[in-house]
Formats: structure tokens, C-alpha cells, sequence
């Protein structure tokens, strides 16, 4: 059980990764056409080159997750270092956009339903996994799984309160999806070392 709580701690970070990187491209591929012409070649670099990014994001996943637990933690680092990039060329994207304040809010919008999502997948992934694991623990198991959903309903709960205001700065509203995603990385984390802990010795 320790090697799949692992893989699935890896495995949840890098989906929340991508449903992410997903949202953000729809938002930009929706805005892109309406750019104005001087922007908009360089807005099309930066979004083919964060498709790109997501692709190798993917990718480097996909091997790694099919080459085992110890493959997967040893690239980590590599996960961690594309995410940056991503988020890097997401500013860069935003700033060549002209700041604009609508454009932030939609991509704000579909990347904190994003999250959202993977709050819910990873929950439903947990009592999945709990609901193998002998009745030792049950406890234990229920309050992390109450704890996971607790975070996510307060996560979600900031996310929605920025949602209706709708004037915050990019710095912001990336500052706030960051607070969410690290949550989403503890609660993860937490839930699967319970888990762990639940297993069955021998």
C-alpha cells in the first residue's frame, strides 16, 4: 500500500497540474482571436509554446508513472520545474495581453473550477482506495476524508469570494490559486499517508 499511496500522491499533484493547464489554454484560445493585431502573433507564441509545455508535462507523466513509484518521486523535481515554467509563461501571456481585467477573470474562473475538480477527483479516488483497505483504522480514515473535503469546500469558498468580486489584480488571483493548489498538495498528501497508515501489515 505504501508504493500505491505514493503513486497516487505524485499522480493527483500532476492531474491538478494539468486540468489546470487545460483551463488556462481554453480561457486563452477563447480571448486569442480578440486581440488586437500587434499582440496577437505574440500572444499565438506564448500560447503554442504553453501547449507545448503541457504536452511534455504529460508526457514526462505518462513515463514516469508507467516506469514506477521511485521513477515518478525522482521526477518530481522535473514535474515541479515545467509547472513553473508554465505558470512564467502564463504571466508573460497576460502582460503581452495588456492586463486585461476581463481576460484575467475568465481564465481566474475556469482555473479555479479546474482545481475544483480535482479536489473532487481526488476525494473520490481516496474513499475508493479507503474502501479497499480493511475495517483496522476506519476511523482514522473517515476523519481524513472529512478533513479532505472540509479543505476543499474552504479552498473552493475563497476561490468563489474573489470569483464575485471581479477586480482583483492577476497577482492576486494567482497568489489565491496558489494558497489552493498548496492546500490541495497538503490535504493530497495527508489523506494518502492515512491511508498508508490504515494498510494492513504483512
Amino acid at each position: 500500500m505504501s508504493t500505491q499511496s505514493s503513486m497516487h500522491v505524485y499522480l493527483n499533484w500532476a492531474k491538478e497540474r494539468l486540468h489546470e493547464m487545460d483551463a488556462a489554454l481554453d480561457s486563452f484560445d477563447a480571448t486569442a482571436a480578440k486581440a488586437e493585431a500587434a499582440s496577437k502573433v505574440k500572444a499565438a507564441e506564448i500560447i503554442a509554446d504553453l501547449k507545448k509545455r503541457r504536452g511534455e508535462l504529460e508526457a514526462m507523466l505518462k513515463t514516469q508513472s508507467e516506469a514506477g513509484e521511485a521513477a515518478l518521486a525522482g521526477a518530481k523535481t522535473e514535474l515541479d520545474r515545467q509547472w513553473a515554467e508554465f505558470e512564467t509563461q502564463m504571466k508573460a501571456y497576460f502582460e503581452n495581453a495588456g492586463k486585461q481585467v476581463d481576460q484575467q477573470q475568465a481564465t481566474f474562473k475556469q482555473i479555479a473550477a479546474a482545481q475544483a475538480k480535482a479536489w473532487q477527483e481526488t476525494t473520490n479516488r481516496f474513499r475508493e482506495a479507503a474502501a479497499k483497505v480493511t475495517m483496522a483504522g476506519t476511523t482514522d480514515i473517515d476523519a481524513v476524508l472529512k478533513q479532505l473535503r472540509s479543505d476543499a469546500s474552504e479552498a473552493g469558498a475563497h476561490l468563489e469570494k474573489l470569483k464575485q468580486t471581479g477586480s482583483e489584480s492577476w497577482s492576486v488571483l494567482s497568489a489565491a490559486l496558489s494558497d489552493s493548489r498548496k492546500a490541495f498538495d497538503q490535504a493530497n498528501q495527508a489523506a494518502w499517508n492515512a491511508l498508508k497508515g490504515s494498510a494492513p501489515k504483512g
